[in-house]
């Protein structure tokens, strides 16, 4: 017996089994893609490499995805490295508000230099509010990130492998959840 699938048979079940497979398989996409991230940022960065080697903890947010045009949005998946190792996965989202246009992808990592910094992050449900003016331009640009997050004794942000069209001044409202 010879059994034909259209095209939308087959399709739907690929859908269905990628589905079914996000979950151990998405994180492991999410760790290897955090791991090639920090690599980057540490061929870049001396001072990057050099906070690892006595931090807590890092959260590394290999693509963080915003755009705006006044108001805008932003969003991304990331990984808790402790000792070197994946213990924990976030989502981080936000809204901004001002004079800003266009379309970015970045990657982000906060250092967590000691227990407290760790503690923070839960203490503080993960919120920040902070202002960050920024610049991108295609594949090369400058931002400043201040924040209630990174102003805590002994946390340092890198945003880096900044990609596409952004610029403006905006107000920042960002949720980092523990999502597994």
């Amino acid at each position: 017996m010879i059994v034909r699938f259209t095209s939308l048979q087959l399709l739907l079940a690929v859908a269905v089994l990628a589905l079914g497979m996000r979950g151990a398989s998405a994180q492991s996409f999410l760790d290897q893609d955090a791991e090639a991230a920090l690599q980057s940022l540490y061929s870049t960065s001396p001072a990057a490499k050099a906070l690892s080697e006595t931090a807590k903890g890092i959260l590394m947010f290999p693509v963080i995805t915003k755009a705006g045009f006044l108001v805008g949005g932003q969003g991304g998946e990331g990984v808790l490295f402790e000792k070197g190792k994946p213990v924990a996965h976030y989502s981080a989202g936000g809204a901004t508000i001002g004079i800003q246009a266009g379309v970015q992808s970045y990657a982000y990592a906060l250092f967590l230099m000691t227990d407290a910094d760790l503690a923070y992050l839960n203490r503080s449900g993960g919120w920040s509010l902070g202002v960050g003016p920024n610049i991108v331009v295609v594949d090369a640009g400058a931002a400043k990130d201040v924040s209630t997050l990174t102003a805590q004794k002994g946390v340092h942000a890198f945003i880096f492998e900044q990609k596409g069209l952004m610029a403006g001044v905006g107000l920042v409202g960002q949720k980092i959840s523990r999502i597994r």
